[in-house]
């Protein structure tokens, strides 16, 4: 049980998403809290010996001005997790009117790259609409500098979305000319000079055949009225909008066979991408950096961006809470390997110089201390694994007399006989009997039908039925049985064009290391790996003198998730 009050010199401040306090208004907070004291608890969480503010940090300090730190504030205490506590601070202040709406979007931003990119997710958990969120996310794209203008009521919400629409080497430019003005200028008037500079035909990503005479062309504008904006500029922004569009995802059509997800990256966006790194304060590790060129969530960026409009970014992780969760892994292995090292007793080789200490401990903690690497396989793989699984079992049991007899007492035992494929049964007697079985047959019908059949018939079709149940069988009892017969699934399965068209360019390269082509090929290997990814399909089954039979991917090992 937690106290409902605790003196301020047990809390230290939290991760507050505010950035600027009013002065004025702050003023006014502390002379009410040191005549009528703090009302409303504050939200704080146990951090070591003590506590940390969560949502209140406003309160927090007025208290600690009008009071000092013996003052006991009424609390809330919650346990919860970095994770959990900063997401519930960002919400809580953004749902509160007086938030800066440049502190909103920074907010809002954080919110995103926790729903994975999902924008109806995020707005969901904010309690925006859709269109809300998009106009708070597109303020990311202006630059610190506007941001903070912004937060510090230095201009105004209408300003700032007009100057975001720029690339940000123009952006403080047009920053210092409003602040330097003797009055700020109208959202109206910005809007008018900022179409002098956006939209420049020089930049655009799309095909411009059609602009040379459009009216909409700022070139053509200032033949015909005389003086227009600058030369080279498109006045028609949802025009430029839709042809960019366009570009972009054709741009995104061309890379999906390289990589398992490609995604066009908006203002706003810029917290749900990470770019993979095996070493350095980020690095997952040399053998997890391999894995996750494999993984579902690996690929490239496309920028929408203002100023980096259609430029790919390649090898990137579109997870952060799992690029998180890796690096971390890697920090403590390699803490942990610098640690041994430093223990090692004076004469046993070990460097006394401490940069050698972290570079051979960090070579140790990849060699001696590897942990298992995941990746998130992408659907299509998923789903093709397990019918590959599914087959493997049914051949397997069809091939093991004894053990198909013994798991389909064990299917019948637990309730899992009802997963006998009749389907599959009914195939079956017909290419024994030449007979088919009446539809809708009672099994009465059945049995009289059975009665003239052969003593070697009803052994095959006895030895069918737990085959069968393979094809409906849940998929973690299907892993299950699997393990429990040690089924080899190299001997029903192997490298197949099927399969490797599944992937992307930058999956196959994974998988080609892993089953040892890559290393079979040595200095050749660069040349399989030119070209299309269909060509590179039929290169990979046509290696000359490798030997392909008993090479199992790790994306196929059954008992993954």
């Amino acid at each position: 049980m937690y106290p409902n009050q605790i003196p301020l010199s047990q809390i230290v401040v939290g991760n507050n998403p505010r950035r600027f306090f009013d002065p004025a208004e702050m003023n006014e907070l502390v002379s009410s809290v040191r005549e009528k004291g703090v009302i409303q608890p504050i939200m704080v969480r146990p951090l070591n010996d003590g506590f940390q503010v969560v949502v209140g940090g406003r309160r927090y300090a007025a208290a600690k001005q009008a009071h000092g730190d013996d003052y006991e504030i009424p609390v809330v205490v919650r346990e919860l997790t970095d994770a959990e506590a900063e997401e519930l601070a960002l919400i809580e202040n953004v749902q509160r009117s007086d938030m800066s709406p440049a502190e909103e979007a920074e907010a809002a931003a954080k919110i995103l790259a926790r729903c994975d990119g999902d924008r109806e997710e995020a707005a969901k958990r904010l309690g925006w609409t859709r269109s809300t969120l998009d106009k708070r996310l597109a303020l990311m794209n202006c630059a610190q500098p506007v941001r903070d203008a912004l937060v510090e009521r230095k201009i105004k919400l209408g300003h700032a979305e007009l100057i975001a629409g720029l690339s940000k080497d123009k952006q403080e430019g047009v920053l210092n000319a409003l602040l330097k003005a003797p009055e700020l200028v109208s959202v109206a008037e910005l809007k008018v000079q900022i179409q002098k500079l956006a939209n420049a035909l020089s930049a655009a990503i799309f095909d411009k055949t059609d602009c040379a005479g459009c009216q909409h062309n700022s070139g053509n504008q200032q033949a015909l009225f005389g003086e227009a904006v600058d030369d080279g500029h498109c006045t028609n922004r949802d025009c430029w909008s839709t042809k960019t569009d366009q570009a972009l995802e054709a741009k995104r059509e061309s890379l999906k066979d390289e990589f398992p997800e490609v995604r066009i990256v908006r203002p706003g966006e810029n917290f749900t991408v990470i770019k993979l790194v095996a070493e350095g304060a980020t690095g997952v590790g040399e053998d997890q950096a391999q894995a996750c060129r494999s993984c579902g969530k690996y690929g490239a960026a496309i920028s929408a961006v203002p100023g980096k409009v259609g430029n790919v970014f390649r090898g990137l992780c579109f997870d952060a809470q799992c690029n998180m969760q890796k690096v971390k892994a890697q920090q403590e292995s390699t803490l942990a390997a610098v640690t041994a090292a430093a223990e090692k007793p004076a004469g046993e080789g070990v460097s006394t110089s401490g940069a050698a200490k972290a570079r051979s401990a960090g070579k140790t903690a990849q060699k001696a201390e590897k942990k298992p690497t995941e990746v998130q396989d992408s659907t299509r793989v998923k789903d093709y694994r397990v019918k590959v699984w599914r087959k493997a079992l049914a051949k397997h049991l069809a091939s093991n007399p004894q053990q198909n007899e013994r798991v389909l007492i064990a299917l019948a035992m637990t309730g899992e006989g009802r997963n006998i494929s009749d389907k599959t049964v009914k195939a079956v007697y017909k290419a024994l009997t030449q007979q088919d079985v009446p539809p809708n047959g009672k099994p009465e019908e059945i049995f009289v039908l059975l009665a003239d059949a052969s003593d070697e018939v009803v052994v095959k079709l006895l030895r069918t039925l737990a085959p069968s149940v393979a094809e409906g069988i849940d998929e973690f009892k299907l892993v299950a049985l699997m393990k429990t017969l040690r089924v080899d699934l190299t001997a029903y399965w192997k490298l197949n064009e099927e399969y490797l068209n599944l992937l992307t360019k930058s999956e196959i390269e994974v998988i080609a290391e892993q089953v040892g082509i890559k290393e079979h090929l040595g200095k050749d290997y660069a040349k399989l790996m030119a070209g299309k990814k269909d060509e590179i399909v039929k290169k990979i089954l046509t290696v000359d003198g490798f030997e392909y039979a008993g090479k199992l991917p790790g994306n196929m090992l059954y008992g993954k998730k």
